[in-house]
């Protein structure tokens, strides 16, 4: 099976935690995954993998994280055609708007877009914490 890699940012740890359970449901299913974050990544390594799991919380007014998540995502960005792609992030407050932007920007970049972007909302309760590893189970046989 193709190698998987799951690259994310986290702040408060919420997203860490989803990435670390989607990871768990990757190798459940018989995944290799390369597990990052985003700052030990190169936009170059993408080339790498047919399939990547993209964790970022929404941040400010419901934007991808703009220091070192959002750069690296539009570096990436023209290199995402034909991948398949999952996306997953936790958020605080609204409705989760960033989520549906950056599956919209994903589908454009010619992506095949796993499923609809998963989202928390704060933390992962035990039950979400399941939903994630099923996320990530189902993505390996994506």
């Amino acid at each position: 099976m193709a190698n998987v890699l799951v690259v994310y940012w986290s702040g408060t740890g919420n997203t860490e935690i989803m990435a670390e359970k989607i990871k768990e449901g990757l190798e459940s299913a018989g995944a290799t995954v390369d597990f990052k974050t985003v700052d030990q990544v190169e936009p170059d390594d993408l080339a790498n993998y047919d399939k990547v799991a993209f964790g970022c919380p929404s941040m400010g007014v419901e934007t991808l994280e703009e220091d070192e998540f959002e750069p690296f995502f539009e570096a990436v960005e023209p290199s995402l055609s034909g991948k398949k792609v999952a996306l997953f992030g936790s958020y605080g407050w609204g409705e989760g708007e960033w989520m549906d932007a950056w599956q919209e920007r994903t589908v454009n970049a010619g992506a095949k877009l796993f499923q609809e972007g998963f989202k928390v909302n704060s933390t992962p309760s035990s039950e979400e914490e399941e939903l994630c590893v099923e996320f990530g189970s189902n993505f390996a046989n994506f």
